[in-house]
């Protein structure tokens, strides 16, 4: 949508579904705080706080996709502190955050069975690649005792709990604790054992209970969580430092101060089963520390604002902050005016201030005792634990994380960090194998392998993939088509070619404050001579100019147009406003049900006062509004008839998390002659509430609406779910699908039709930590891997679609959960980039199937700015672009 790039992915709600049954055990043994009713970090149960907080939020990691594929087994810490080291005997100690005994390990989900077909496809040129992935060669086969470990008195530092289990190590020979639980070579001489340990600095006495929970055998789930603990071990020698989940290298960081803002560059790690081989999967990530504290921001407020309190509020209200002195994170939820640093609270050994306690226990001088304190609301897990809702903060120790939205729309800036993060295939390459390096060399690395037997291969996995055939481009039924070109870009094609479909535009009104009236007519100009050459026929429009561009303004002058019957408005806006688009789109989709072109004043301005600089943007738009009004730009061949492509994305509503918008988008295609239809849905979803009590109603209306165009049923419908997270494929496959096919069945049992439904269901997910490099390169668009890196017990391949122009190209996962199609998986493959090449907001290829972009583009609009289902008058339109 050229009105108005996607800011934010919003991801749906998780489902775990697990099979263990250890408890949550998060900030345990916790010291209580009475008297000023604030929490203090690192300290707990303590009493409520009563006010209400905020959402959590999350700090920024900058690399070229987030989370990934390997989420179920990823070392990535909880930011709950370094946890010690251990030595001699062979132990090996870890932070609480790899694999902790307090989170239950999910049940595989097996959608693959073991008499499947070969999942491994033929089509396309061979390519010998490599990727981000080192195998291990040998690691430890027997089996280990598992013990679960309970302190008294409870015991809130990881730091603490590794010290006093480490005073026993002659008694456990080689181990591993995470937390809470405890992985030991040797088993103990009883089931239930009692020790006992002094805190070295306080004295204090701590009773450690120790129950036998059962083995781990190295070659099931838990033995492969074993295996990411030694790794998160090992990684402890390169002197990384932990914040949030993953470990960063502080004394590489780059700083880019004329921003004021610092890269620290660290890895993000996983071991897995795959295909044939336990294999490390390691991505370079960065996180964006700002040189700035909250009382940096706060002594801003007070230089520039009277109100500096609102402002501060604002400035700092849903930020990640770092607090150095634990290496922690948490989310500004508040700020207290009333409380500070000299403020008291009540601990074991009496009364205390803040100034105490941080000079007490971390000797820490707060230099300002007036500033006012921050507080951030408890995770779950600490609330489970006994912790109050809201802990306090001080400004001066919380240093900034992240990128503000202002900071994310200056244009130099971002692409002065993107000089670093976005590094290409040969500069990632280098990094990883010096990742590798650093881990054979270094002296507690190499001692912890040997410790556990474990090496690492040092070079990167070689493995097979296929380059899939170029895809032909056709803009009309009688001509020949176009190659799509190797960077899969046909923008070019456009300046001799007609659209596939247009939609004779007639009435329409173009909206404009009367300071942009030149340039709004020049920009006219050059769409009406781009749609000539497009034979997209477009009558001269109505110009409705306005005196300012307040939101009420546009909302009057719609108005008025709207009595009008028009086919379409362009409004032409002075800046990217949030409440100016929200009411221009809320007057035109909600109220009424009129398609909407939103232009930024800065988008048509010609550079250096040349019009001819305008023809690209022009071309676009174009483009745009022909779809909007039902037009179709192009097609590709896909040699299935009575097809339905669904897809479905979810985003989380910008001014209430408690609700989240669903949207589905379906393409139909009754043959590949004639022009495809679209129909699209927008369910409201309460927090808690199942997404698969609407799933099949919106599927059946989509199976409505093509009987409807055509007279009868889809002969194949192929769904692409979006939004699904490692921990949620159980209940997509247990709930979403099932219902999908028990509804489905039922409408063609309905219809007469006694044969299964020919439905395929991907989960497609492209927040994954894969990359693939061919000859020290990205590979080109249409290059598949099914092998190798994939997963047994899946049927799995990954697809790069797109061109990138800076850094390492990112592959999308594609994982069949479900299929009764009978199509081979060549087809499948090649049906999915062929759905890539339908995205009509470009003229390239995208990074998911259309459907998934038109969805998570649905979603988007509804969940920032609609904030309520659109108009079903519009259903049939891609009036979301």
């Amino acid at each position: 949508m050229t009105d108005r790039h996607s800011q934010a992915r919003a991801r749906a709600r998780g489902y775990a579904v697990s099979s263990s049954s250890h408890e949550s055990r998060e900030g345990r043994g916790q010291v209580p705080v009475r008297g000023s009713g604030v929490g203090i970090p690192g300290q707990g149960p303590r009493p409520a706080w009563g006010q209400p907080g905020g959402g959590e939020g999350r700090a920024s990691v900058h690399r070229d996709s987030s989370a990934g594929r390997h989420g179920g087994s990823s070392t990535g810490g909880n930011g709950n502190g370094n946890g010690a080291g251990t030595s001699g005997s062979g132990a090996a100690g870890t932070s609480r955050g790899a694999m902790r005994g307090r989170r239950t390990i999910g049940d595989t989900l097996r959608t693959r069975a073991i008499d499947a077909p070969s999942k491994h496809g033929t089509t396309g040129q061979p390519l010998q690649l490599h990727s981000n992935y080192f195998k291990l060669l040998k690691h430890i086969e027997w089996t280990l005792y598992q013990y679960r470990i309970d302190f008294s008195p409870q015991c809130a530092s990881s730091r603490l709990m590794q010290g006093l289990v480490n005073e026993h190590k002659k008694i456990f020979g080689g181990f591993l604790f995470d937390g809470t639980q405890l992985f030991m070579v040797n088993k103990l001489r009883s089931d239930q054992l009692t020790l006992q340990s002094r805190h070295e600095r306080t004295g204090d006495i701590y009773q450690l209970r120790i129950v036998h929970t059962g083995t781990v055998d190295m070659t099931n789930e838990t033995g492969i969580q074993v295996l990411n603990l030694i790794l998160r071990r090992a990684m402890a020698g390169l002197n990384l430092q932990l914040v949030g989940r993953n470990l960063f290298d502080a004394a590489a960081k780059i700083s880019i101060r004329e921003y004021q803002i610092e890269l620290w560059p660290g890895y993000i790690t996983s071991i897995r089963q795959h295909e044939q081989d336990i294999l490390v999967c390691c991505e370079i990530a960065h996180k964006t520390m700002r040189m700035q504290t909250c009382y940096d921001i706060l002594r801003d407020c007070q230089k520039h604002d009277r109100n500096y309190k609102d402002s501060f509020k604002r400035a700092v209200l849903g930020v990640v902050v770092l607090t150095g002195y634990n290496n922690k994170t948490y989310t500004i939820n508040d700020v207290t005016f009333e409380t500070t640093p000299e403020s008291t609270f009540d601990t074991k050994n009496g009364k205390t201030s803040f100034l105490e306690y941080y000079k007490t226990k971390y000797n820490i001088r707060i230099r300002d005792p007036h500033q006012p304190m921050l507080l951030s609301r408890a995770k779950k897990r600490d609330l489970r634990a006994g912790g109050c809702e809201l802990m306090a903060l001080v400004p001066e120790l919380c240093q900034m994380t992240g990128l503000t939205d202002q900071m994310r729309t200056d244009f130099r800036m971002m692409r002065a960090m993107a000089d670093h993060t976005r590094l290409n295939p040969d500069r990632r390459i280098e990094r990883l194998e010096t990742f590798n390096r650093r881990l054979q060399t270094s002296p507690e690395s190499t001692e912890v392998f040997k410790t556990w037997q474990m090496e690492l291969d040092r070079r990167l996995v070689e493995l097979p993939g296929r380059l899939l055939p170029q895809e032909m481009i056709f803009f009309s039924t009688t001509a020949n088509g176009v190659q799509a070109g190797e960077q899969a870009d046909w923008t070019a094609h456009f300046r001799n070619n007609p659209m596939f479909a247009t939609v004779r535009l007639t009435r329409w009104y173009l909206v404009v404050p009367n300071r942009a009236t030149r340039e709004a007519n020049d920009f006219l100009g050059c769409m009406i001579q781009a749609a000539r050459g497009m034979r997209f026929e477009i009558s001269n429009c109505e110009i409705v100019p306005i005196p300012d561009d307040n939101p009420g303004t546009y909302v009057r002058t719609l108005d008025n147009i709207l009595n009008k019957d028009p086919q379409m408005i362009m409004c032409v806006v002075s800046n990217n406003k949030a409440d100016r688009y929200t009411a221009i789109k809320k007057k035109c989709c909600v109220d009424r049900a009129i398609p909407t072109q939103v232009m930024v004043q800065k988008t048509i301005t010609p550079k250096g006062g040349n019009v001819r600089t305008l023809m690209s943007v022009a071309t676009k738009v174009v483009i745009q509004m022909n779809c909007k009004l039902g037009g179709v730009p192009w097609k590709v061949k896909i040699p299935l008839n009575g097809l339905m492509t669904i897809g479905f994305d979810v985003c989380h509503d910008a001014k209430d998390k408690t609700k989240s918008f669903g949207a589905m988008v379906a393409t139909l295609d009754h043959d590949n002659k004639g022009t495809p239809k679209f129909f699209s849905t927008v369910s409201q979803h309460t927090h808690g509430e199942e997404i698969s009590n609407y799933l099949p109603i919106n599927t059946v209306k989509a199976l409505n609406e093509y009987r409807k165009e055509f007279g009868e049923l889809p002969k194949r419908i192929i769904f692409y779910r979006d939004g699904v997270g490692e921990g949620q494929l159980h209940y997509v496959y247990e709930h979403e699908v099932k219902s999908i096919v028990d509804k489905l069945n039922q409408i063609y049992k309905s219809a007469g039709i006694d044969q299964e439904v020919l439905l395929t269901f991907f989960i497609v997910n492209k927040r994954i930590n894969t990359r693939f490099f061919d000859r020290r390169q990205n590979p080109r668009p249409g290059t598949v891997v099914d092998d190798i890196v994939t997963l047994p017990e899946r049927t799995d391949f990954y697809l790069v679609s797109q061109s990138v122009r800076q850094g390492t190209v990112s592959p999308t996962a594609y994982n069949v959960i479900f299929d009764t199609s009978g199509l081979k998986i060549d087809h499948l493959q090649m049906l999915s980039y062929k759905q890539c090449h339908l995205y009509y907001n470009w003229s390239g290829t995208t990074r998911v199937p259309a459907v998934c972009q038109y969805a998570h583009k649905l979603s988007f609009l509804v969940a920032q700015f609609l904030h309520q289902a659109p108009s079903n008058l519009l259903e049939k339109k891609l009036y979301f672009l």
